[in-house]
């Protein structure tokens, strides 16, 4: 999976290789044809006994070949190291095949999955990715994004928008593109996906209180994150819905340290008995405050994160969580900028990808 990245700050493109590319037979290097020159698409037609009409519709993938004289053409190709022009064949057709990504932190495990699983489904569609991370999230600054992303030739935008902008209400989007936005507020008419915040915090609080809490702690996200406050919302509706009272939230910024600091502001004894953290980090932060202060997990404080991180059930005790499906949020991503590209008329969809409770032993009724 080829992945370009630009650093919008400083409008320089650096490539890197993310996790492993699998060579195949059309990246093998070009050769050289006699003379060394470069091996032309004549070359080819006279490797393989057809004419040179025949070898380019072959690299345009034309119906109008037979499949043995297709066949024999690409075992040529492959014979003398010939790539096609891609560059030249997307100007002809009008589409690079690549996606371009908006975000605007490279920090947050959810961005950092999020981008991952999108850069998997586009490469599994033939289709590869170009990365720009806009440093301050302003209206001006995701126009000039869409800007240089134009200049880069991609067909599609997905924009990652976790946070608010600063400048605007809504995200207004240039015309003209096809753009999907994940994690947002959307405006009327565009295109988005989003995890299912709003059930994974209802499940989590339902949990604690099925098992007998009074009440549920809650120690949130960035005010300004959009996650964080769908999962702070319906945090607050589950109790209210429940008839408990609900304590007043104690904010992180999803870190571990500020998990550890709100972990210090929690009242001692009875009074809290179950936390629900806003991301598995700041349940890490909490379970050290806990522990500096003398109580156990879960026998005297149950703990719940959100995001189900790799190491979350090495936690000690392995910790309940919920689990967004960060695969299938990537491929509903790809999906929806592929229908806008075969058709651009087709109405705007909200897809929503599932979340989960997983249960682990950082939960049990409250102490008698």
């Amino acid at each position: 999976m080829y992945v370009t990245m630009v650093d919008f700050g400083v409008c320089t493109v650096a490539h890197s290789i993310v996790n492993t590319i699998e060579r195949s037979p059309a990246m093998t290097p070009v050769s050289s044809a006699p003379g060394g020159r470069r091996v032309s698409m004549a070359d080819v037609a006279a490797h393989a006994g057809v004419s040179s009409q025949t070898v380019s519709r072959v690299s345009n993938d034309s119906s109008k070949v037979s499949e043995p004289t297709r066949d024999k053409v690409l075992q040529s190709m492959r014979d003398l190291g010939y790539r096609p022009n891609s560059a030249a064949r997307a100007l002809k057709r009008g589409h690079f095949r690549t996606l371009g990504i908006i975000t605007f932190t490279m920090t947050t495990y959810g961005n950092v999955r999020t981008i991952d699983a999108i850069a998997q489904a586009a490469a599994g569609a033939g289709y590869a990715t170009t990365l720009l991370p806009v440093r301050v999230p302003t209206q001006r600054s995701v126009h000039r994004a869409f800007g240089r992303l134009e200049e880069l030739a991609v067909d599609a935008v997905i924009v990652i928008m976790e946070t608010n902008l600063r400048d605007s209400d809504h995200l207004i989007l240039p015309p003209g593109m096809p753009v999907v936005v994940v994690d947002a507020d959307h405006g009327a008419g565009t295109y988005g996906v989003d995890a299912d915040q709003v059930a994974g915090a209802r499940k989590v609080t339902e949990h604690l209180l099925n098992l007998g809490h009074e009440t549920v702690w809650h120690i949130a996200g960035p005010q300004a994150s959009h996650a964080a406050r769908r999962r702070e919302e319906a945090w607050r509706a589950s109790l209210e819905v429940a008839g408990r009272a609900a304590p007043p939230a104690i904010r992180g910024d999803w870190t571990a340290r500020s998990g550890y600091e709100a972990g210090l502001q929690l009242p001692a004894g009875a009074e809290c008995t179950a936390v629900f953290c806003a991301n598995d980090q700041m349940a890490l932060g909490l379970y050290r405050a806990l522990r500096q202060t003398g109580r156990r997990i879960p026998q005297d404080v149950s703990v719940v994160g959100f995001d189900n991180i790799e190491d979350s059930d090495s936690f000690d005790p392995p910790l309940t969580t919920i689990d967004q499906d960060f695969e299938e949020l990537g491929r509903e991503c790809v999906e929806e900028v592929m229908e806008q590209l075969r058709d651009p008329t087709m109405p705007s969809r909200r897809p929503v990808v599932r979340t989960r409770l997983v249960v682990r032993d950082s939960t049990a009724a409250p102490a008698k």
